[in-house]
């Protein structure tokens, strides 16, 4: 077999996971390469709030992992990550050590723990980084338009890479594997670029770290049940890495899971993603977690929210408040009514008043594309303006425009009105602190669609992060990191994936470097 280069650990992807494998293989001696699809660094992990979930006890943070993932992934990949969750703000403090960043956690600021009240919750707390002293993130990554924390946590870990003079090719896709026929072994992979096609070796191995299919309309269409689901960013990320991986015989698992809620199509023809609903604190770090009970033990840690949601009947159908609104708040829409052959919640309409338009910006878009950027305003007027939110003088008005039924829809907010001054939503049992009245015109209105932020699903892998087969036998020299068949099969924690990211590439890194041998 003839290759065109030779390293000892081929990295496909430049997120989190991507450039923390490389950063542990090479620190282990390896020569590294790093492989990117698109023409910019980051992939979807720049967009983040860059918040790194940790633990303080192993034992509690795998009693935990144990409940939210249903049953639906390997105890002994749930423990290696409850283990490097232990490890995490170590980890990164010992990696900012390279540009002077400032590392917090909010360890003791009493307002740690989970998203969900399951047993080990109160383990959890997160780390960050912070300011880096000359580092502005629009000056050095301006294609990157999400949360403020995480240019910070991949500047730290670029700054890393280039310490360690490992490689970077843009507009690099892996393509295919290439394998020794005698031991099935993975030794290196095609890459195509704008140049044409170069087969690289890979001593040690390839590690596949290139996220999962948000891109994908044929992987979403076939593995996920309600049509359609729109993609908050990411376009690139199209399964390259699956389809790699199932043509060497890989498992696969939570193909069904993704970590998303629910929100609005662009005014923008041009603008290819979607712009998600979500919560004002949703967008700060250490905003604490409304899963947790208050300081009385009574309430639930809670903030208003502005608005309700209305099927296609106008009825509203679900809690709109979810425990973490970016994880399970899509699925109550993709119900279907096999009378109607129809999706009833498909798309649902949002509405708010006057008082709920002022309370904090509705959309927050996403994106790490060159030439690819919009905003949201801070008081929703644009929007307005723009056509994506509807406003009318009356609630009948406003549901005429989003083409339902006037008369349902104001039944629904004079119920939903009167559960507000009851502080009791007696249908879904909304917490009473999220619970405002819409009472005040103009009402505002938009329908609003599912939207995926990442998916979770993936070929399997072991405690290792060596690639299984079908057969439950590792594919050698095959490893995977990030979210690339991620560990959550059931529920998500905010920052989990994240620290996936760097727990799963330093376990492929270190295996990657020990197999060149």
């Amino acid at each position: 077999m003839t290759f065109d280069e030779e390293y000892d650990v081929v990295v496909a992807g430049f997120g989190f996971a991507g450039a923390t494998t490389a950063i542990e293989a090479a620190r282990r001696g390896a020569r590294v390469l790093v492989l990117e699809k698109s023409s910019v660094p980051g992939g979807i992990s720049i967009c983040s709030y860059g918040s790194v979930r940790s633990a303080r006890d192993a034992s509690a943070a795998c009693n935990y992992l144990t409940h939210t993932n249903g049953g639906r992934t390997d105890p002994g990949v749930i423990a290696a990550l409850a283990q490097g969750m232990t490890e995490q703000e170590d980890y990164v403090r010992d990696l900012a050590r390279i540009n002077g960043a400032e590392v917090t956690t909010n360890k003791d600021s009493g307002r740690t723990g989970a998203i969900y009240p399951l047993p080990g919750y109160e383990t959890f707390y997160q780390t960050l980084v912070g300011p880096i002293e000359g580092f502005s993130a629009r000056e050095s990554y301006p294609w990157a338009n999400g949360a403020p924390g995480g240019p910070l946590l991949f500047k730290v870990l670029h700054d890393n890479l280039d310490a360690l003079k490992v490689p970077v090719r843009y507009e690099a896709r892996a393509w295919s594997l290439l394998t020794d026929g005698a031991s099935r072994a993975v030794v290196g992979v095609v890459v195509q670029t704008p140049q044409g096609e170069t087969r690289i070796r890979a001593r040690g191995g390839v590690v596949l770290a290139c996220g999962g299919f948000e891109g994908s309309d044929e992987f979403k269409q076939q593995f996920w049940e309600g049509q359609p689901v729109l993609s908050a960013a990411a376009r690139s990320n199209t399964g390259d890495g699956i389809v790699m991986a199932q043509s060497l015989g890989a498992k696969l698992w939570h193909m069904w899971h993704f970590h998303g809620g629910y929100g609005f199509r662009s005014d923008d023809p041009s603008y290819p993603y979607a712009i998600r609903v979500k919560r004002l604190p949703d967008w700060i770090p250490n905003a604490g977690f409304i899963a947790r009970k208050d300081e009385s033990g009574k309430g639930e840690v809670s903030v208003k929210m502005a608005w309700v949601l209305l099927d296609k009947g106008g009825n509203r159908f679900m809690n709109e408040y979810q425990p973490y609104l970016q994880d399970t708040a899509h699925r109550a829409m993709h119900l279907f009514d096999p009378v109607t052959q129809d999706y009833p919640r498909l798309p649902c309409a949002l509405i708010c008043d006057e008082d709920g338009r002022k309370l904090y910006p509705l959309g927050k878009p996403t994106s790490n594309d060159e030439g690819i950027r919009t905003v949201w305003s801070d008081d929703n007027m644009r929007e307005v303006e723009a056509g994506i939110l509807k406003r009318a003088d009356s609630i009948g008005e406003l549901a005429v425009m989003l083409g339902l039924d006037p008369g349902k829809v104001e039944a629904s907010v004079e119920r939903w009105n009167a559960f507000c001054d009851a502080s009791k939503d007696a249908d879904f049992e909304r917490p009473p602190g999220s619970m405002i009245p819409i009472r005040t015109p103009p009402f505002y209105g938009a329908p609003v669609w599912p939207v995926v932020s990442n998916t979770q699903g993936g070929p399997v892998h072991d405690a290792e992060q060596r690639i299984i087969d079908v057969y439950g036998e590792p594919i050698p020299g095959l490893y995977a990191a990030g979210e690339l068949g991620s560990s959550f099969g059931h529920l998500y924690m905010s920052g989990g994936n994240i620290s996936e990211c760097l727990i799963t590439g330093r376990i492929a890194g270190r295996n990657a470097a020990a197999g060149r041998a």
